[in-house]
């Protein structure tokens, strides 16, 4: 009894706690129409609340989802809560794409299919990711949480830089991590060969993230299209599924959880908020959490090594020979 009533006590401190914290929210009344938008794994978590969100905003948001069947369940229930009528009414519109970031050739597809299709594209927003996975390789043999979070959307982004600059201004939205700070670019090792710590390499794509995002800012200056990285900070969200939880511990977890972790929809409030304010109209290279701009370690800014990851990063993905 006095352990029910200390968990039910606990309980309601944490809720309390979780009602006064409150959540940054974007700008409310922006409006996206007439503007497209790509979002990588937009079936779950994150990438859904965003696409939710930004279809409410009246954009074309088209949904770049490994598993199809998924994506498309993702999109009914998207339109059931935001209204069929708003998109058929010309308010927006939703679409499914196939693009599976593990493959080099699913990646090229994708976008030889926007580029066909797509008079457009005014925000990209990278956003797929693979957390804290066992040690396994993409399909053309790189290490799964870099090859996933990092190389994948470095093609991605190159591929479609063309119509990216032809609909200036427009946006890309690179969704990184607080945890960069406890990685490290070996380029001794990016592909985990020698050693593997699932923790660490997942930091380490976090970090290449903003670097990535940092150099590209770089080479995009006077072209209109702007480059910012942000941290979501911790969400409740299936990036988790291979992080084990003993099963006597999983009461407490979803409890501390349900308190403490973002909903996916007050998590994605930044990549919103950098996809459609007019505040950031113009801001390029920065960081952000929580809407607005944040320091970051003096690693995630040292602009020879973000040098280095570019050159390397345009070798493994074929883009140079």
């Amino acid at each position: 009894a006095a352990a029910t009533a200390l968990a039910l006590g606990g309980g309601l401190l944490l809720a309390a706690w979780r009602w006064l914290r409150g959540a940054a929210r974007a700008a409310a009344g922006a409006s996206m129409r007439g503007k497209t938008v790509i979002i990588t794994g937009a079936n779950s978590g994150l990438g859904r609340a965003a696409a939710a969100e930004l279809l409410r905003m009246q954009a074309r948001v088209i949904m770049g989802c490994r598993d199809r069947a998924r994506a498309e369940q993702a999109a009914r229930e998207i339109r059931a809560e935001v209204g069929e009528r708003a998109e058929a009414e010309g308010g927006g519109e939703l679409v499914v794409r196939e693009l599976d970031l593990a493959s080099l050739r699913s990646v090229r597809a994708f976008c030889h299919r926007v580029l066909q299709e797509e008079p457009r594209l005014d925000v990209l927003i990278n956003n797929a990711g693979v957390f804290q996975c066992p040690y396994m390789k993409t399909e053309d043999g790189f290490e799964m949480q870099f090859g996933v979070n990092h190389l994948g959307h470095f093609l991605l982004t190159n591929l479609l830089l063309g119509l990216l600059k032809n609909s200036a201004p427009s946006r890309i939205v690179v969704v990184s991590s607080k945890l960069y700070k406890y990685g490290e670019i070996n380029f001794e090792d990016l592909n985990s060969e020698l050693s593997y710590n699932k923790s660490f390499c997942y930091s380490r794509s976090k970090l290449a993230n903003i670097l990535f995002a940092r150099e590209l800012a770089r080479r995009l200056e006077g072209t209109g299209v702007t480059v910012n990285s942000l941290h979501p900070g911790i969400v409740r969200t299936n990036l988790g599924r291979y992080v084990n939880i003993p099963l006597l511990a999983k009461p407490l977890f979803n409890l501390v959880s349900w308190a403490f972790f973002k909903t996916p929809l007050e998590g994605a409030q930044t990549s919103i908020y950098l996809a459609s304010s007019p505040d950031v109209e113009g801001v390029s290279g920065k960081y952000f959490g929580d809407c607005k701009e944040e320091e970051l370690l003096p690693k995630a800014m040292d602009d020879l090594v973000a040098r280095k990851l570019w050159d390397i990063s345009e070798v493994m993905v074929g883009l140079l020979k």
